[in-house]
């Protein structure tokens, strides 16, 4: 069958990293904070370690290091010419593709507003503030207005000053246009999902994302009036993940020339297995070194990010899981549409946030939130999918 195209072998699992992600997440978070508190000397130096583009610093050098190695294990496992086989399942592709990029953004948008620019604003702090980085390409005065913010001089440096709730919402923002992570292949496997349909949408996903991440992030943070930095944003796309997926594909085809396809998928690819989580966690204690004072002086702020992308998390597995029962796909098929739609790359939106409006930015640390929920609520949704198998037709025979 076509839908059994593989990119790479099947999981056997979690690995000790993903198994208790959760836990080594929240031991980075202390370590960053713990490191932002008692050394700022060293996190405020690696921080200066960036790309400067007319006095602004646009790409922070540690951040890039760790964010491609991040990116990399993930595209070297596509196998491209598998994916257009494998996509001639049109029911679950089209639910997926429809779910990731015509309802997910939005609903998103609209939750996180809900939250974060109503019920949580006075939580939040009415008049609190906070400073990203001015477009990629724009030089405006001091005191100018641009969307909801204000040029300022902060450290020698042009920043733009907007309200804390709208860098949160940018935050969930890039979250919710960044749909699938390599996570979750694990996630469909232990829900006992069809691994060629979740790896095909990994792919396809990664490809989509060239074309629909730029044009939506630049629509709905205008919406949020908040800047719309287009250069950088194309610029993000290109360095975390153009870069990585022809490094990805060239290297993928060098080494099964070289070595064989079975040495590549046994020998190296579990090698890099490892390589994603421990880059995301090199770049969380980065991250929390600098919104360490944050937390510490307000540690229900994790919790505010949290609930509207708790929320979203679940509304959209639920959405996806029951359109897959409308349209009478199996259970194989129905789970990991759902589990992608849930599911969010949140390698490319720490990559874009940390860009786009700084690494101590809040944007930053709502992307960082969404990795901290992850976790737990996808384990949570594969109970649900595991406990629900008799909702769905049995999967047709395979053909011997």
């Amino acid at each position: 069958m076509a839908t059994e195209a593989c990119l790479t072998k099947h999981p056997k699992g979690l690995s000790m990293f993903e198994k208790y992600l959760t836990m080594w997440v929240a031991s980075c978070i202390v370590g960053g904070i713990v490191l932002g508190k008692f050394a700022p000397g060293l996190a405020h130096a690696l921080d200066g370690m960036a790309i400067h583009a007319q006095g602004a610093p646009v790409v922070s050098i540690p951040i890039a290091v760790c964010l491609f190695f991040m990116m990399y294990p993930i595209m070297a496992k596509i196998d491209f010419a598998e994916v257009l086989r494998a996509g001639k399942s049109t029911k679950p592709v089209g639910l997926t593709l429809a779910v990731n990029w015509l309802i997910k953004p939005f609903t998103m948008y609209a939750i996180a507003l809900l939250f974060l620019g109503v019920l949580f604003r006075g939580l939040i702090g009415q008049d609190a503030t906070d400073l990203v980085k001015i477009p990629l390409g724009m030089d405006l005065p001091l005191g100018a207005q641009h969307g909801a913010g204000t040029v300022v001089m902060h450290e020698g440096v042009k920043m733009l000053q907007v309200p804390l709730w709208r860098s949160y919402l940018a935050g969930c923002i890039l979250l919710g246009i960044a749909p699938c992570t390599a996570m979750v292949l694990v996630w469909g496997y232990l829900a006992r999902g069809n691994d060629g349909h979740t790896l095909v949408m990994v792919a396809i996903n990664s490809l989509a994302m060239l074309l629909l991440y730029g044009p939506l992030g630049g629509l709905l943070l205008g919406v949020g009036r908040l800047p719309v930095p287009w250069q950088a944003l194309l610029l993000s796309i290109g360095i975390y993940v153009a870069l990585p997926l022809a490094a990805g594909y060239a290297s993928r085809r060098w080494i099964i020339a070289a070595k064989g396809r079975a040495w590549f998928d046994d020998k190296f690819l579990h090698v890099l297995t490892p390589v994603t989580i421990v880059a995301l966690l090199a770049t969380l204690v980065l991250l929390f070194s600098f919104k360490g004072d944050t937390i510490l002086s307000n540690p229900l702020t994790i919790l505010w990010i949290a609930v509207p992308l708790t929320i979203q998390t679940c509304l959209i597995f639920a959405l996806a899981y029951g359109l897959a029962r409308l349209l009478k796909l199996n259970y194989r098929d129905a789970a990991p549409s759902a589990m992608i739609g849930a599911s969010n790359h949140f390698e490319v939106a720490i990559a874009t946030s940390t860009m786009l409006f700084g690494l101590s930015s809040g944007a930053a640390l709502a992307t960082v939130v969404g990795v901290l929920i992850e976790v737990p609520i996808m384990l949570l949704l594969v109970r649900v999918c595991l406990r629900t198998q008799g909702w769905f037709a049995a999967p047709a025979e395979r053909a011997a």
